[in-house]
């Protein structure tokens, strides 16, 4: 009857209440979800978005850009405070009268221009615009078309800093930065999340350990009770049993509140809801992973983001350093235009066809319009500034080199301890396996001899003690060893499990 309730409660249990879902976990459905649904990962994203778009910016400034720009059309009415000298009989101004005049207009215009940057960070453009203003007040009507094709070129930027070019290395390393970030966060992810799931799985089985404690202990103490009601043992002995029931008791109530916890912050990490039900598809079985320590290295070398961080902050620095100087340099820049206009006045008779004919007549009889300059900038005195700046930015760029090769030392030292680390903790999962076994055939020895009266009930439970301890030590070298191994896998960008890169 006892079995049959059990069986009961346990069917009830795993039906799901009303909005919760069970989940059923391996670690690579874990860390899939926790990338769909982490808030690093959304953050994440987002700033890789703004450094895609600001890299696109950069991108575009070296494109040809056209802008357009019309009035269709202003009219404009209003009235104006003017004044007008008073003289007096021989014509000297003696005074102001104040009047008022009214104004009317109408106002349409477009212009359009064609620009394209040149690498040499100068531009080249064709400007037109006309306007046709109707003036109400004295019934006639202006016109003006203007077409220009010009260069600009500052000539600095041929032989110190190119600000447009620079402009887009930086955007260009802003947006690497921006990946390797992004990456770097995902594959932390993915340890936190490896971590959080060996952490639940262990905090499972040690409730699972504790449980088959007080299962053990519970039938020790069943037996013990029996012993002494037939007079078999003293009565001290059965008081003992009946401490370390409680005693194990009392650890598998914490072992479930353990879990309790543990699978808690696993759904946090998960983003998904308290109510909902984790079941981790998971044993305590594992791979034996050979791992060549030189090719370990070598790839963290290759491919750990800190190392190609720390080149973008050199390759900024030397930006920096380049930039600083062409500030103590002669500055100059060349400007060239030419181009034509065409006007025309007349009367309100005249239709907008005939004004725009004569406009562009005139633009056609007109000889074209030149202009050329060369402006130069040449410091002289500065105390000294620019060059305790430049000092400043060459100090940077050394210091910056100077990590670099220091970071990569802490690298490669990381690797071979992290290696090493691994090696270790797969030979103590092996020994441990085996004093599990060694453990698990003593203890049912040591239970048949109490069974049997050949040892007391303090000799039983320190052999229980051990076999507990040889759980808890196997389960804490399986945690160790899985994650050691996807430490080195977030190291290296490496899988040794499979031996292929991480994309």
């Amino acid at each position: 009857m006892k079995k049959i309730i059990t069986a009961i409660l346990l069917i009830v249990s795993c039906v799901p209440v009303s909005g919760e879902e069970i989940y059923f976990l391996s670690l690579d459905r874990s860390i899939d979800m926790a990338k769909e649904r982490s808030y690093r990962m959304q953050d994440l994203k987002y700033t890789m978005e703004i450094a895609t778009q600001n890299y696109k910016v950069a991108i575009g400034r070296l494109r040809t850009r056209v802008t357009f720009d019309a009035t269709l059309p202003l009219y404009d009415e209003s009235v104006s405070q003017n004044t007008t000298p008073i003289k007096d009989d021989q014509g000297n101004i003696i005074g102001n009268e104040i009047y008022f005049a009214s104004s009317k207009s109408l106002y349409m215009s477009g212009n359009l221009q064609i620009t394209q940057p040149l690498p040499t960070n100068g531009q080249i453009y064709l400007r037109t615009r006309y306007n046709l203003t109707n003036d109400y007040n004295f019934k006639d009507r202006n016109g003006i078309l203007d077409v220009k094709f010009g260069l600009s070129q500052p000539i600095d930027a041929l032989y110190g800093y190119n600000a447009l070019k620079a402009d887009l290395t930086r955007a260009k390393l802003d947006y690497e930065q921006a990946t390797k970030s992004y990456k770097r966060n995902e594959l932390d992810l993915v340890y936190s999340v490896s971590s959080s799931y060996y952490n639940l799985l262990a905090s499972q089985k040690r409730t699972e350990i504790a449980k088959l404690n007080l299962q053990r202990q519970q039938e020790a103490y069943e037996m013990a009770t029996q012993k002494y009601e037939a007079g078999l043992i003293r009565e001290v002995d059965a008081l003992q049993m009946e401490v370390d029931l409680a005693e194990v008791q009392s650890s598998y109530d914490q072992a479930v509140l353990d879990e309790l916890e543990t699978t808690s912050a696993f759904k946090d990490l998960l983003q998904l809801n308290e109510a909902d039900s984790v079941v981790l598809q998971n044993d305590l079985s594992y791979d034996i992973v050979d791992i060549d320590e030189a090719l370990a290295v070598k790839l963290a070398l290759e491919n750990r983001l800190e190392i190609r961080e720390q080149e973008i902050v050199i390759e900024q620095n030397r930006l920096n350093l380049k930039q600083q100087k062409a500030e103590g340099m002669p500055q100059a820049s060349l400007v060239a235009e030419f181009g034509k206009m065409g006007t025309d006045k007349s009367p309100f008779s005249y239709s907008y066809g005939n004004s725009l004919s004569d406009m562009f007549n005139n633009f056609s009889d007109r000889p074209m319009s030149y202009n050329i300059g060369l402006t130069i900038s040449v410091p002289i005195i500065d105390w000294g500034q620019n060059k305790a700046r430049v000092k400043i930015s060459e100090a940077r760029l050394e210091q910056s080199l100077l990590s670099q090769e220091q970071n990569k030392r802490d690298i490669a030292r990381e690797v071979r301890n992290l290696v090493a680390s691994i090696n270790i903790n797969l030979k103590r999962l092996q020994i441990l396996e085996k004093s599990l076994m060694v453990a698990e055939k003593s203890f049912e020895i040591t239970l048949k001899r109490f069974y049997d009266g050949d040892i007391d009930s303090q000799t039983m439970t320190l052999d229980r003690e051990r076999l507990n301890n040889a759980y808890l030590s196997h389960l804490s070298a399986f945690t160790s060893y899985q994650l050691s191994i996807a430490d080195l896998m977030r190291q290296t960008f490496y899988d040794f499990k499979t031996g292929r890169p991480i994309e």
